[in-house]
């Protein structure tokens, strides 16, 4: 009786429109007292605020968001843009191809979703416009393109993963890479299928010079010492991802003041910026341990994992009904409280089905780039709308396609698992 009042608040809260970390931790906290009274209370909300921060890898998590902040400083983006452009933009809706490698440029940089959504909303979106690009055409593939930074590493939602999950967290950073890949062709091949049927949708760019082409990679240079500083030194063993994002957020940080963008103001601002995105975010991972606990402590995954093992049902099948909760959750809620509040609930589950937890890990994400985009709360596209005062429906409408093509892409992944396992068994 006590899980259906927990979950019924919690539910209650949620629609109210209360702080996904208060919500979880209060209807946590009313179910940890039902259970076992105020002193099993007192007990976890005494020890639960230290053990949640006293995690080592949590590190990661406020260096990666720090280095995402010095990377929108530096501007580098817009030279990402501008060589994505230059080398594919002779095509028929090759400007908007540049903005989803751009897009896949900034993820393996960034590691912020809004953030790219945002920066990709003001550099790319007024050069299609003006090109003659479709608006919804526009908007579609840059609110598409941002959640990339969900994927490619440095990963924050595959970062939250690990630490909740318990497994390393170097696998699933590596392990988003071929995917990552995957899904920036697949966008790209998108949007070539969408200009092949409705010419009109976008024109055809300028040609350009290999000279030309050649020297706009020399400001590419940067992001690519940025993104071996990471995700190079987490392949080769050379460090560990904590040891990594705090490299990653130092080689940013002297990016932004190479391009001499970097001053006082800009530098308090990133900090402050960083630290109360890293405090939210660790909010929410207090109020999902208190939560979790009082799972824990009624057996109630177990329960659930023995009435699932029980059903005579394919373990395919079980996972697709996985996926699917996955996709109706992300039309309504945040992708990192999604994460934190089903993965201790879902994992046990899928372990006692056989499957790897590195690739669900990554699978998931894919399908929660999916609830980036998706309406009521796609909230890139919010972020678009806001950057280009375009609306709402206009933008929603230009991702379906994209969403569609995501749907047989994470149909591929779950078929093949190798396409997500393959790179981490070759790491040092």
């Amino acid at each position: 009786m006590s899980v259906v009042i927990v979950l019924v608040l919690l539910v209650v809260f949620l629609i109210v429109g209360l702080p996904v970390a208060l919500a979880m931790g209060v209807s946590g906290a009313v179910g940890l007292y039902l259970f076992g009274g105020q002193p099993v209370l007192e007990g976890i909300l005494k020890t639960t605020p230290l053990s949640t921060a006293n995690d080592y890898e949590i590190i990661t998590i406020p260096m990666f968001i720090l280095m995402a902040e010095f990377v929108i400083i530096s501007g580098v983006a817009n030279d990402l843009f501008r060589a994505a452009t230059i080398w594919v933009g002779r095509l028929r809706g090759g400007v908007a191809m540049g903005a989803a490698l751009a897009g896949a440029g900034f993820g393996a940089i960034s590691g912020s979703s809004t953030a790219a959504a945002a920066t990709l909303a003001s550099t790319s979106i007024p050069a299609m416009l003006e090109q003659g690009y479709d608006p919804k055409v526009a908007g579609g593939v840059v609110a598409i393109s941002g959640t990339l930074s969900m994927l490619i590493p440095p990963s924050i939602a595959l970062i939250l993963y690990g630490i909740i999950a318990d497994i390393p967290i170097s696998a699933l950073l590596i392990g988003g890479v071929v995917p990552g890949l995957m899904v920036t062709m697949t966008i790209m091949l998108t949007i070539a299928v969408i200009v092949r049927l409705d010419p009109s949708a976008a024109p055809k760019g300028r040609p350009h010079t290999m000279r030309e082409k050649f020297a706009s990679l020399s400001r590419v240079g940067p992001m690519v010492i940025l993104f071996f500083a990471v995700t190079g030194t987490i392949y080769t063993g050379i460090a560990t991802p904590t040891e990594a994002s705090g490299l990653g957020a130092f080689f940013a940080m002297l990016i932004a003041i190479s391009e001499r963008r970097l001053t006082l103001r800009l530098a308090a601002h990133a900090l402050r910026s960083a630290a109360q995105t890293s405090c939210m975010i660790l909010f929410i991972i207090l109020g999902a341990h208190v939560f979790g606990y009082f799972f824990t402590l009624t057996r109630v995954t177990n329960d659930i994992t023995q009435w699932v093992g029980a059903l005579e049902m394919s373990r395919w099948a079980i996972l697709c009904f996985i996926l699917i909760g996955y996709l109706i959750l992300g039309f309504f809620m945040d992708q990192i409280a999604i994460l934190i509040l089903t993965v201790p609930v879902v994992l046990p589950l899928i372990l006692q089905l056989g499957f790897d937890p590195v690739w669900f890990g990554v699978l998931v994400v894919v399908t929660a780039e999916v609830g980036m985009v998706t309406p009521p709360l796609g909230l890139n596209v919010f972020v678009v709308a806001r950057y280009t005062g375009r609306p709402l429906g206009e933008l929603f409408r230009g991702v379906m396609p994209h969403v569609w093509a995501h749907l047989v892409v994470i149909a591929l992944l779950a078929a093949f698992p190798a396409i997500i396992l393959w790179l981490p068994s070759t790491m040092n």
